[in-house]
């Protein structure tokens, strides 16, 4: 259980030069087997790498666990641990599919997405050489806060997105206030990101309804719910718009960084993504001459090898290092007790590159996905989370990166520049950031 306090946290915030599974996870599982006990921030926490037991967890949702967020999430983002539980998790839940579910992408979503990257593209020709990981963030955010707050960062002069940049490095610090720590570098940061975020609320909540934007907007909706929602308190409604931004880029811009590190490593892989330039061809011949509509469903849906690529980054991106639950009943298993009060860190690395599910589990190979069956994954793919908590944003992600890819691939070409070395310290990183230069294609 490591040292009174502490833990065995300082093990875990050790820098790994691998995308392989953290080392504090890999020794210890060697040691103890896929379930072990220790204590991390000043909690006694189980660790699960087992794909039985993790399924059977996330079936006892609200039966025998709760969500929980490790207290530097929960204090940043002054979240009840308890509070995103039942009615509440159900109306955000609602309310993200409404804004960014499968029918709003296919009817509104998917033209603005590939309209946003290509514009942020020709911006990055301009530019000797991008850190992409950084402005593929900053892309992702603008769409987002675009979306759900109206929110026009070429209009504001404040810098939420770089505010929010490499945010995950505070949740997994130890919750100390003190300068200098990651976690108070972030909590900095995460207070002038609230206070823009606020007094969008603010504004909205006092402009008239013929001001509004007639519910178009995710802010809104809760603004209007407001009549009727006793949790919609202004301070909530901050918070959760916080998190949900937080959420939206910062895993995905993480997971397009290494893609495209592998795609520049792999050159032959590259040259697998012919589905684009078929998909425009059949444009051209489909439309009227010297016209080329934009992207539909239904070519979304056809990026079969793209699909491929994207699950094959998101598993071995495996960027937050741990999905977390809090027993609220003993637990029986294999002759033990985990007791009350508890939590428990299910590690989808673990899972997910485990050679005993998916073959030279460190190898970049997307033509894996093509003979896996959903059986095969069920309990050892979890991109997005777990049972009736999976990510409401799963599709929108995969969307994203999807039309990123094809913008990229079919207007662009692209040239490593420097850094690309992945390290984990948990959460997925680039020890030395990645840089690229981007080029227009000849016509």
């Amino acid at each position: 259980m490591g040292l009174p306090l502490l833990g065995e946290t300082l093990s875990l915030l050790v820098t790994a030069k691998s995308i392989d599974i953290h080392p504090f996870f890999k020794e210890r599982m060697s040691r103890y087997g896929p379930l072990f006990k220790t204590s991390l921030a000043g909690r006694s926490i189980v660790i699960s790498a087992d794909p039985d037991f993790n399924s059977f967890l996330f079936q006892q949702e609200g039966k025998l666990v709760e969500v929980w967020y490790m207290d530097s999430f929960a204090k940043l983002l002054r979240q009840d641990t308890t509070a995103a539980s039942g009615y509440v998790h159900k109306y955000l839940r609602h309310l993200v599919l409404n804004h960014f579910g499968v029918e709003t992408l296919k009817h509104r979503l998917l033209p603005q997405l590939e309209r946003a990257i290509n514009q942020r593209l020709q911006e990055w020709v301009k530019q000797p050489e991008v850190q992409l990981k950084d402005q593929t963030a900053a892309m992702i955010f603008e769409f987002t806060a675009k979306h759900m707050l109206s929110y026009e960062p070429e209009k504001s002069s404040d810098t939420i997105a770089l505010n929010l940049s490499n945010f995950l490095e505070g949740l997994m610090a130890f919750p100390i206030r003190v300068p200098g720590t990651a976690f108070y570098r972030c909590k900095k940061r995460q207070q002038k990101v609230i206070q823009v975020i606020s007094k969008l609320v603010e504004d909205r909540m006092n402009s008239g309804e013929g001001e509004r934007i007639s519910k178009t907007d995710f802010l809104d909706q809760i603004v209007e719910d407001m009549r009727t929602e006793s949790f919609l308190t202004k301070e909530f409604a901050t918070h959760v718009l916080f998190g949900i931004l937080l959420a939206s880029f910062e895993t995905v811009s993480s997971t397009i960084a290494l893609a495209i590190k592998y795609l520049s490593d792999h050159p032959s892989l590259l040259q697998q993504l012919t589905e684009h330039e078929q998909i425009l061809n059949k444009k051209r011949r489909d439309c009227n001459p010297g016209l080329e509509d934009g992207l539909e469903w239904e070519d979304y849906k056809s990026m079969h090898f793209t699909n491929n690529v994207i699950n094959e980054s998101l598993r071995l991106a495996n960027v937050a290092p741990g999905i977390l639950r809090r027993v609220i009943k003993d637990i029986h298993v294999n002759g033990y007790i985990i007791p009350q009060g508890w939590a428990i860190m299910v590690v989808p690395a673990a899972l997910q590159l485990n050679p005993e599910a998916f073959e030279d589990p460190l190898t970049f190979n997307p033509s894996r996905w093509r003979n896996i069956g959903s059986n095969a994954t069920a309990k050892n793919f979890m991109a997005f989370g777990g049972g009736n908590r999976t990510c409401a944003g799963a599709e929108f992600s995969k969307v994203l990166m999807a039309i990123f890819l094809h913008v990229l691939v079919t207007k662009y070409r692209w040239k490593k520049m420097k850094g690309g070395d992945v390290v984990r310290a948990p959460t997925l990183g680039f020890a030395n950031g990645f840089t690229i230069s981007v080029l227009e294609k000849e016509p």
